[in-house]
């Protein structure tokens, strides 16, 4: 007779690094059953960007992975990755110098504090807050320098490493997807789009009402279910491992001048960093390097010395080997299709799937497109260069608003963001969290969902009022 416990295992779910490689060798596969094709890059003079050129598409020689072609895939994507893997180490091991200071587990105590009865305000005011940061700026991998004090804080009042995350990452996700001013992806796909910059702002606006609204619930209703019992947390195996880090509030420790100076230059690391990607357009390399200097100089202010600052350094970036390799793994897929030439044989026949819908359907197949196509260029500024240049005179052919076309692009390219596994700021925010990929999903899948209904809707209702300017 076969037990729970047996059906349980016989049904649990890879690896991630299983699953990742079994995408890559799908791939790989493809490549010697895909047409190898592509588009010609042109200079777009409205951007100034490499864009294709949307009547250039041909097929070349064929390029099948080879079997050591396989394996070199996940080197290649390593390497191709290397600034974002690299950043990953060093946040994790400049906020375990600021970590070892103390000064984070004496703030996030009386933070928690001063919350302590009105907890679940946390949620919304953090989804809320990040929400603003993604889009304005295009927050994605730069919310992995804030997810170890969401997870802090959202511990010590009760919740788990998932809470923490999602009212961080999910917040950035509202915003840049809703793109009501993100430069990265609505502004870029606007701009190839030959209408005028952040044009049909009050839709977007709508758009992130109605997503903060229902992932506001959402993360609420699981938060509240995990504190009135830590059992149904998803990730209770991670927080039995962790509760020794759980800050506990009758046992805070006492907030003395070196902690004050400490925060101090947290709140100035991050004001820098803000101001940098604003100002001056840092991303990774800059963003990872003021972080590095922030947990230096807080490990002096807080105590430690050279050889601890060293010490701590390493140790923290050692606890996140495995997403950080994640990330160079997941980027292995994109290296197998674009060295075996059918990324842009894919992208052509999806797009020739739908030119010949009928009208609603064919900006629904828009959708749906720019959703599968998300998969394979998960970089938002990328997929526009990649996909606008042909969605655009695609949209004029079968009578919709490039307005509509370039929310089908944004709703395509930002909502899955948060579930793909080629996503490298989803997996760098799950490697700093500590959170297996699987696990992610399972709390993840209702809500997205919930969120690609919302976007079918919108586009209905922008292609039935002709949303425009044009």
């Amino acid at each position: 007779m076969t037990t729970k416990m047996e059906v349980k295992k016989k049904f649990k779910i890879p690896h991630t690094y299983v699953i990742l490689f079994s995408v890559i060798l799908i791939m790989a596969i493809l490549t010697y059953i895909i047409p190898a094709g592509e588009f010609d890059r042109v200079v777009d003079p409205h951007t100034d960007r490499t864009v294709v050129d949307p009547a250039s598409f041909h097929e070349v020689d064929q390029n099948p992975t080879s079997f050591f072609g396989l394996f070199k895939s996940i080197p290649n994507g390593l390497k191709d990755a290397a600034g974002i893997v690299f950043f990953i180490f060093i946040v994790g091991g400049a906020f375990q110098i600021i970590t070892g200071t103390g000064a984070i587990e004496a703030g996030i105590g009386r933070m928690a504090l001063a919350l302590k009865g009105a907890e679940i305000l946390m949620i919304p005011l953090f989804i809320i807050l990040f929400s603003i940061a993604g889009g304005t700026f295009g927050m994605a991998e730069e919310a992995i320098v804030f997810v170890p004090i969401g997870i802090a804080l959202a511990r010590a009042l009760g919740y788990d490493a998932i809470t923490g995350t999602a009212m961080i990452t999910l917040g950035a996700a509202c915003g840049f997807t809703s793109g009501f001013m993100n430069p990265f992806t609505v502004g870029v796909a606007q701009g190839i789009a030959e209408i005028p910059l952040f044009s049909g702002i009050a839709m977007r606006f709508a758009i992130l009402a109605v997503m903060l609204i229902v992932t506001i619930l959402y993360v609420m209703r699981y938060g509240n279910k995990v504190k009135k019992n830590p059992s149904l947390s998803i990730v209770a195996e991670l927080e039995e491992k962790e509760k020794h880090k759980v800050i506990k509030l009758d046992k805070i420790p006492d907030m003395t001048i070196r902690h004050i100076f400490v925060l101090l230059t947290i709140v100035g690391g991050f004001a820098c960093i803000i101001f940098g990607v604003f100002v001056y357009e840092w991303y990774i390399t800059e963003i990872g390097s003021a972080f590095l200097a922030m947990g230096i100089i807080g490990g002096f202010l807080g105590g430690l010395g050279p050889s601890r600052i060293a010490q701590e350094f390493v140790t923290g970036a050692k606890s996140i080997v495995f997403g950080a390799l994640v990330v160079g793994v997941a980027r292995g897929i994109l290296m197998v299709m674009q060295d075996g030439m059918i990324l842009d044989s894919i992208i052509n026949g999806l797009a020739l799937m739908i030119q010949n819908l009928p009208k609603t359907i064919s900006v629904l197949g828009m959708y749906v497109v720019q959703v599968v196509i998300n998969f394979f260029i998960p970089s938002g500024s990328g997929q526009a260069a990649t996909t606008m240049p042909i969605m655009t005179p695609l949209a004029d052919l079968i009578g919709v608003t490039r307005q509509t076309a370039v929310m089908a692009y944004q709703f395509g390219d930002g909502f899955t963001n948060s579930i793909i596994p080629t996503s490298a700021a989803l997996m760098g925010v799950l490697s700093v969290a500590k959170i297996n990929y699987e696990k992610w999903v399972k709390f993840l899948w209702p809500l997205m969902l919930i969120w690609l209904v919302v976007g079918a809707t919108f586009l209905i209702i922008a292609n039935i009022i002709n949303y425009g300017p044009f």
